[in-house]
């Protein structure tokens, strides 16, 4: 029997309790289960534990590029900074929970097939990478509140599943202000970010036209290369914190933040300068790291998932990516980034003026990735009901809001609140402060307390979906039944075919095509 003992603390000590190798198990499960050949198995149990291993090697490198940059801003500032980005943190926690992360992310999108199959709430949410995200956030803010392991997978998995119904349809009056049908729902985990912007849109853009109507330079859509976006950002904070800390802490102090693990540190003005470029751009590539990985993990392990749900829940809805929605309004995706990044610009402002010497808030430097897509996206939302106006301020609302809740939520992060990361997406912030001070309440009470919270919220998403969403509600009527604004005629050489100024908008090529209107009786 000794054999048998020997045999099963192997599997579960070396190869169950490893992050890695449980990925490529399990994505090896769900191709079994669909059938696939045993090469392709093979091969895609390989892919996904080999991303993983791309996620620890991506987290090491930004730990190294954000150190340097935490030091400038403590310097400079006073205040701890910190810069959200999801695929940062996720890496850097991954080496201490990843084996929950990986049982409770199953569990969870289990947990979520069943509500689609047995609830009003038909959406399938099929964004990997953000149920990832989900589910390190809520492995860590319950391990770090002090949950046996046995909680922090059974509830956190009821949790993520109740999140992955609920959200898509508190969101979809607005989503389908934006399609025009029921066919698709967003799945991402901007979602509070994406109502506040349409409904900014409803109270402030009744009579403002259409961004579409706009003309926006060619010249900045190389932002929507993510790469790009991060390593850019990332150069120009660096840059601007160098500087202040240079002028504030003088030479001396100021080049020994690039002398850590044995370096000698910056040489000279120039070499201190050129070494905050090098930095910002390693965090790009160490951010790039990570996002192969997830995307190499994920591009194995969805398609799996998606065969599952397409036979457990007939008829259901697909929830997406934010980006499904940036073909509607290309424009508004512009608008709607900048405004969010102005709105983060001022937060960061009140924070460091006002919020951090009361209340101790930490420092949230506004990123050109998290404030490109879920900006663009709720500029999308925001000019759905509201025109311009309501691209431009509910766009600048959901920067606010992914500002000032990253700053809240570093309050349960416990030690991780020390790593010059966070998440950026605004669910993640509100839904894990949320979460992290319930599960403070002890290993029992806790558990209770969250388990009420996501009843609460699931009871919610039903209630809406059957009094909201199943009764055509439309936050956009109003806009539509204006009367339109008068104009001075056209110019005789006018193209036809101009929008309507208050009319729905066109979706443009390539975007996804409603599904026909019933026949009239």
């Amino acid at each position: 029997m000794d054999w048998l003992v020997s045999s099963a603390e192997f599997l579960v000590n070396e190869i169950l309790s490893q992050p890695a190798y449980l990925i490529g198990l399990i994505t090896a499960a769900g191709l079994i289960a669909l059938k696939k050949p045993a090469g392709q198995v093979v091969g895609g149990a390989i892919k996904a534990t080999l991303g993983f291993l791309l996620i620890g090697a991506g987290a090491t490198l930004v730990v190294g590029a954000l150190a340097p940059l935490g030091e400038m801003i403590q310097g400079a500032t006073g205040a701890h900074g910190v810069i959200p980005t999801n695929e940062a943190i996720v890496g850097i926690a991954q080496e201490q929970y990843g084996a929950r992360v990986a049982w409770l992310m199953i569990l969870g999108f289990a947990v979520s097939l069943l509500l689609a199959r047995f609830t009003p709430l038909r959406y399938v949410f099929l964004t990997g990478h953000h149920m990832l995200f989900m589910a390190t956030l809520l492995t860590m803010v319950l391990a770090i509140a002090g949950q046996a392991s046995w909680a922090v997978v059974l509830v956190g998995g009821v949790l993520l599943g109740i999140l992955l119904v609920a959200l898509p349809a508190f969101a979809h009056p607005w989503t389908k202000r934006v399609t025009g049908s029921d066919s698709v729902a967003i799945g991402h985990f901007g979602t509070a970010g994406y109502i506040a912007a349409g409904a900014t849109g409803q109270l402030v853009g009744r009579r403002s036209r259409s961004t579409e109507e706009m003309n926006l330079p060619e010249g900045l859509r190389f932002l929507r290369d993510s790469m790009v976006a991060t390593a850019l950002s990332m150069v120009l904070i660096y840059l601007v914190m160098a500087l202040i800390f240079l002028g504030k802490a003088g030479k001396e102090t100021a080049f020994k933040a690039f002398g850590d693990n044995g370096a000698a540190g910056a040489s000279g003005v120039g070499d201190y300068v050129m070494q905050s470029v090098m930095q910002g751009l390693q965090f790009g590539i160490a951010v790039a790291v990570i996002l192969f990985g997830v995307r190499t993990i994920l591009g194995e392990l969805v398609p799996a998932f998606q065969g599952i749900a397409r036979k457990l829940v007939p008829g259901a809805v697909p929830s997406l990516d934010a980006p499904i929605v940036f073909p509607y309004a290309q424009n508004a995706v512009l608008v709607g980034f900048i405004s969010s990044f102005t709105g983060g610009l001022v937060s960061l402002g009140l924070l460091a003026w006002i919020f951090h010497p009361a209340f101790g808030l930490a420092l949230v430097l506004p990123g050109l990735v998290p404030h490109f897509f879920t900006g663009g996206a709720a500029g999308v939302y925001g000019n759905a009901t509201g025109g311009r106006r309501g691209a431009a301020l509910g766009a600048f609302v959901n920067g606010v809001l992914i500002t000032f809740l990253p700053a809240l939520l570093l309050k349960v992060l416990g030690a991780f609140g020390e790593e010059n990361t966070t998440f950026g997406d605004a669910d993640f912030g509100w839904f894990g402060t949320l979460i992290g001070y319930a599960a403070k309440a002890g290993e029992t009470g806790g558990v209770v307390l969250m388990l009420l919270i996501g009843a609460a919220v699931l009871l919610g998403a039903v209630i809406f979906q059957k009094r909201v969403v199943d009764t055509g509600w439309d936050p956009g009527a109003h806009r539509d039944a204006l009367p339109p604004r008068r104009e001075a005629p056209a110019p005789a050489s006018a193209a036809a075919g101009t929008p309507a100024a208050h009319g729905r908008i066109t979706p443009p090529r390539g975007a996804p095509k409603p599904p026909p209107p019933p026949p009239q009786a």
